[in-house]
This record gives structure tokens, C-alpha cells and sequence, in this order.
């Protein structure tokens, strides 16, 4: 695979210049190394999986082609589209990242003048709505599977048409949980297509599958920890103070904004509450919410509006939230690749950004798990005045030792400049 690349710019890529024009709009000086390696592959019809750290820009790679693919044969044509058709299906795992990246592509749009019809369809919202929106056929459909499903069930939409499908978070697209639904929507689609996958992880298994589904694909990985600007850092803790050390470390260090992530809507609740009770305001965000007051918490806490969010793994995936400051994993996930989506809400475009992992003693064996699957070591600190007890400390790492590397995980582990420079940055915030 391809671990290395230069980035070049967007002209020399092929681009058409009404996305030049836009991206000049929106200060996209150099496409990122993701997009620099993708956006040739897929202009050439290339089958494609594409794994990138996240905030890489992966969005920007897939949507920027499909909508010059689309655009060259819609000028190519002298016809008008007809019926309810799909030329570019994109599926993604929740309602928000379906939302987020059809904002994308309207926006990359925007010199197209209409030309292009973009289409976002999830659950939790009126399907009378988007079967309106559906009429006449879509040029890009973003969906959800089960409400994809709902709406060609009631012939609202065929993909009998579709030329390209994209994955979005295609390693959570292919897990056990999508299984059923993936394989019947699959089953609707033309046999001849280009398959894009996107994810920041591929796991073992999921690669198994990929090839099965592609055709000799161009197969691009960007992942690299040593060029992230985000700092991992893992603070061990009693399991009764786990909240008063968060409260602690929201106090001390006064984050702009703080993405706080637990394991279920419960716990949701009930840590809101206790921080209430410490004297911090903080919302929820989780799938008991209706949509609607999903979308304005999430519209709130883009904003700077919300100072704490507290989420289950719904806002682990795909969610663009510019510069937040520091993600903190309270409950470790229950998959070692959830904490690489988790983390990778912060440190995004180059910004610098901080990952807090709070873990007690029922933790540490989990932790080890996370740390082998995503091939990282990390040091076991201590915060002063929350202190393991001593009869459970030798159960831990000492905190001013780091473990023992995991195997497989390559070069002795450094303290690089990010890391000093995210230090400062730290104890600046």
C-alpha cells in the first residue's frame, strides 16, 4: 500500500475550474496527501480503498471527482435524466455524517449552478419530505441504509442507475451491524460500478471482505501517527473519582470546548447530571434524542455555543468540528477501532489537539487491547490529588515508566516536537 505522498494542487489534479473556483472560495490552498493520491484514481474510474487519518480530508476526495464525473457527462448528454434514478449513491452510518457530507457537496457545488441535485435521506425525519425531494431522480444521493431501504420500498428511488458508490466509514459500513442491509441494497445495484471505500481503520476482517466487493482496486494508506498533530495521553484514576478527576481537568485547564464520550445514553444522563451537581453545564447527545434535537445540540456545539458534549458513538464517526480543543474517552469504547474514530474528533486539519482516556483498574486490560489493535504506547500518568490507591497501584504501570511496547508496533517510541508543542499548548489553554 501506499504509505507516502506530495501534495500538488488542485489544477494539476484535473480539477474543472467551477471547483477550482470554489475551493479558491473556500481557501483550499493544497489538497491534502489523501486527496492528492485519490482524486486521479477516481477521475480514472479506478475501484478504490482509501485509508486516512481523520480530518485528512477524505470527504473532499470522493465528493470532488464524482461531482466533475457527473458534471462532464451531464455536458456530455444532450438528454435529460428521467425517473427515479441515482448516479452517485453515498452511504454512512448515522443521520449527522449523512447531513455533514451533503452540505459538502452543495457547497462544492455552488459554481454548478443547480446542475447537480444533491439528496440526504436518514431516519428519525418525515420520509414524505424526502420522497419530495427524491421526485424526478437525484444526481447524488447521500442515505443512510434503513431508510434507503424504506424509500426504494416505497418506489421512491431505484439504483438500477448508479454509476459510483461510495462508503463513507466503510469499516463501520461493513461490520456485523450493516450486514443485512448492505447486502440487499447491494444486490439492487448495477453489476458494473465503481466502489469507493473511505474509513480512517480497516480492520483484519473487513480488508477480508473489500476485496471481494472491488475489483482490482487502487488500495492507498495515509495513516500516520507520527505526523499527527493530535496528543493521546491516558490519566489511570479510582473508579469512584473518575468524575470529580473530569470535573477537575475541565476546571483547571477551562477548555474552549470538550467532547466527552461514554458508552450509553444512561450514562449520558447520569454524568450530565453529576457535573451539574460540580458546577458544569453540560448537554447530551445521543440516539434516545429526536432528530431534531440532535441537530441542534450538534448545529450548538459547531457553534461554540455548548462548552461540554456528552456522546455516545454516534459522534465518533465522520463529525467535522472545527478546532475542538480535547476529546475525552470517561468509558473506554468497546472497540479498539472506535477509539481511533473517538480521538479523531480533535487535532483535525493540522490543528493541534488533545486525547484524554480516563481508565480505573476494570479499565486496563481493555486499554492494553486498544493499545496492541492500533499498534500506539502510551504512558500511564497520574493527576495530582487523584492518585490510584496503593493496593491496586502495582496493577498499573507505574506512571512515570512507559509499558512495554506492543508487538508489532515498530520504531522505539520518541517524544517528538507535537508533543512538546502540544504540552505548552496544554498548560496555555
Amino acid at each position: 500500500m501506499t504509505t507516502t505522498t506530495t501534495p500538488t494542487n488542485f489544477t494539476s489534479l484535473g480539477i474543472i475550474s467551477p471547483l477550482l473556483a470554489r475551493l479558491t472560495e473556500l481557501e483550499y490552498q493544497l489538497p491534502t496527501p489523501i486527496q492528492a493520491r485519490v482524486i486521479p484514481s477516481i477521475l480514472a474510474q479506478r475501484d478504490l480503498i482509501a485509508g486516512a487519518n481523520t480530518g485528512s480530508g477524505k470527504t473532499a476526495a470522493f465528493a470532488l471527482p464524482l461531482l466533475q464525473q457527473i458534471h462532464t457527462e451531464k455536458q456530455l448528454t444532450s438528454k435529460n435524466t428521467q425517473g427515479n434514478y441515482v448516479t452517485g449513491l453515498i452511504l454512512v452510518p448515522t443521520r449527522e455524517l449523512a447531513k455533514q457530507v451533503a452540505d459538502s457537496i452543495k457547497s462544492y457545488a455552488l459554481h454548478f449552478n443547480g446542475m447537480i441535485k444533491t439528496v440526504a435521506v436518514f431516519g428519525g425525519v418525515s420520509a414524505n419530505t424526502q420522497m419530495q425531494a427524491l421526485r424526478g431522480g437525484t444526481d447524488i444521493l447521500v442515505a443512510t441504509p434503513g431508510r434507503l431501504l424504506d424509500l426504494i420500498s416505497s418506489n421512491a428511488i431505484k439504483l438500477d442507475r448508479v454509476k459510483t458508490l461510495v462508503l463513507d466509514e466503510a469499516d463501520r459500513m461493513l461490520s456485523l451491524g450493516f450486514t443485512d442491509e448492505l447486502s440487499t441494497l447491494l444486490a439492487l445495484l448495477p453489476k458494473k460500478k465503481q466502489i469507493l471505500l473511505f474509513s480512517a481503520t480497516f480492520p483484519e476482517e473487513v480488508q477480508t471482505l473489500t476485496q471481494e466487493l472491488l475489483h482490482n482496486p487502487v488500495e492507498i494508506q495515509l495513516q500516520s501517527a507520527d505526523a499527527s498533530t493530535l496528543v493521546q495521553r491516558v490519566f489511570t484514576v479510582n473508579r469512584g473519582n473518575k468524575t470529580a478527576l473530569l470535573a477537575h481537568l475541565i476546571k483547571q485547564h477551562q477548555w474552549r470546548q470538550a467532547l466527552i464520550f461514554v458508552n450509553s445514553k444512561n450514562s449520558c444522563n447520569h454524568l450530565a447530571e453529576k457535573l451539574s451537581k460540580r458546577g458544569i453545564a453540560a448537554e447530551v447527545f445521543h440516539g434516545d434524542k429526536g432528530q431534531a434535537a440532535r441537530s441542534r445540540v450538534l448545529d450548538a456545539f459547531k457553534a461554540g455555543e455548548i462548552e461540554v458534549l456528552i456522546a455516545t458513538d454516534i459522534a465518533a464517526r465522520g463529525l467535522d468540528i472545527e478546532k475542538l480543543p480535547v476529546v475525552i474517552n470517561f468509558d473506554l469504547p468497546r472497540s479498539p477501532s472506535d477509539y481511533m474514530h473517538r480521538i479523531g474528533r480533535s487535532g483535525r486539519a493540522g490543528e493541534v489537539g488533545l486525547a484524554l482516556s480516563l481508565i480505573d483498574h476494570d479499565d486496563f486490560h481493555h486499554f492494553n487491547v486498544i493499545e496492541k489493535k492500533n499498534k500506539i504506547c502510551l504512558e500511564r500518568e497520574q493527576v495530582v490529588g487523584f492518585e490510584v490507591d496503593d493496593i491496586i497501584k502495582d496493577k498499573f504501570p507505574a506512571a512515570d515508566k512507559p509499558m512495554a511496547k506492543p508487538e508489532g508496533s515498530g520504531k522505539k517510541k520518541r517524544k517528538n516536537k507535537t508533543l512538546v508543542n502540544a504540552d505548552i499548548w496544554l498548560r496555555n489553554s
